[in-house]
């Protein structure tokens, strides 16, 4: 176990994100034993002038325009660095040379941030830890020279419009130039060893913490009270890039005697969407990550019924570990990652299949089961994700 050191970590997603974070969640573990300063992303121009109002937008300007302090401590040993500087929104430029230009700009006004940030705290000579974020970012470890630079690959953005461009063709340099890489699926582990041989897959982590039952306590959250039994239930982004709604439209018409529940927030076509005419349909909206386990526990089978694509296939779906961490029994769709959580999970391959495996999985659900479920999720904690991360930085640096 790593005690005293300083890290700094840098990614896609803010402190403030509304949903769970992978990047939040091993800053609060690292923070234990170790002093963390989390960065927030660069408030883009083009979200300064289109999307002003939103209030965390709104919480950013504040800081550039210098009305609001850019640390903020969180904990003992967690400080959020909100940049001072807009970021040029230059995702447009085709040109890859002239969009690397423009990126080597912009890391070079968040270098000089974190760099302030790092001198008030006093930080000395820091791990960089980078979470999937293979454009800004790219030029730090030049930048900055931190003690270790490290890349975690955890989700094929690169497969998206946005990071598709300019991300094929840089992720695998920042590969390269990484001083260690974890990836939490053995697909992404494969792809960046073809890079970097210090590669190391270790899975994923889960707030078991959060999720826990053991007296029985967690009262199940009251929106769930009124709805018919048996609830087959999922939580998380309802976005139709990763969830099939074809899927869900043949589970809720040819079992209406089931109630389906969607905990989460909905994209522009999961809103068109016949779902929304479906009596036997319920919408939560989002929620945060407090409630969900009380959701959670009012299920009683929870899903994941993933469209199979690029985006989806090797992906490693966190909400598997949280549903498994209150015993429930989970069928999800058949992807190329799936097989990882073993008999854990029951999988199908197609709509109807995918029915059957959730009459099953109702049926045929134990307290043994429950307990047995509780006890694998309980292997994928924080705790021991972060231990798997100390354990590469400290050989690394035996050798140093």
């Amino acid at each position: 176990m790593l005690r005293g050191v300083d890290f700094v970590f840098i990614g896609l997603q803010p402190w403030d994100i509304p949903l769970g974070s992978t990047a939040k969640n091993v800053a609060v573990e690292v923070a234990r034993n170790n002093r963390v300063l989390f960065v927030n992303p660069p408030l883009s121009r083009k979200a300064w002038f289109l999307h002003r109002l939103d209030p965390r937008v709104r919480m950013r300007m504040e800081v550039v325009e210098g009305k609001r302090d850019c640390l903020e401590q969180y904990s003992e040993n967690l400080w959020v660095l909100t940049p001072r500087r807009v970021a040029e929104s230059v995702g447009f430029v085709a040109h890859h040379g002239l969009y690397r230009w423009f990126n080597r700009h912009n890391d070079s006004r968040l270098a000089k941030e974190i760099a302030y940030a790092a001198r008030r705290l006093g930080f000395g000579r820091y791990i960089l830890l980078n979470d999937n974020s293979m454009l800004s970012g790219f030029y730090l470890k030049e930048m900055l020279k931190p003690l270790l630079y490290l890349y975690l690959l955890r989700d094929n953005v690169i497969a998206l419009g946005y990071h598709r461009r300019h991300g094929s063709r840089m992720q695998p340099e920042l590969v390269a130039k990484s001083d260690l890489v974890f990836a939490n699926s053995g697909y992404f582990a494969d792809y960046c060893r073809r890079y970097n041989p210090k590669t190391f897959m270790i899975g994923q982590g889960c707030d078991v913490s959060l999720f826990a039952d053991e007296d029985g306590t967690l009262a199940v959250a009251p929106e769930l009270k009124p709805i018919r039994r048996p609830i087959v239930g999922y939580t998380g982004a309802l976005a139709a890039h990763r969830l099939d709604i074809e899927l869900l439209l043949h589970t809720a018409i040819s079992r209406p005697q089931w109630s389906l529940v969607l905990v989460g927030p909905e994209d522009d076509t999961f809103r068109a969407s016949r779902l929304h005419a479906l009596p036997n349909v319920h919408f939560t909206t989002a929620q945060p990550i407090e409630r969900i386990p009380s959701f959670v526990k009012g299920f009683d089978v929870a899903i994941n019924p993933q469209r199979i694509n690029e985006v989806t296939s090797w992906n490693y779906p966190l909400k598997i570990d949280e549903y498994l961490a209150l015993g429930k029994p989970v069928v999800a769709t058949r992807t190329a990652f799936m097989g990882y959580f073993g008999s854990w999970v029951r999988l199908a391959s197609t709509p109807h299949e995918f029915v059957e495996q959730l009459e099953m999985a109702i049926e045929e659900d134990t307290p043994e089961l429950r307990r047995a479920r509780i006890a694998y999720a309980h292997t994928h904690t924080w705790e021991i994700f972060v231990g798997k991360i100390y354990e590469q930085i400290e050989s690394v640096v035996k050798q140093m």
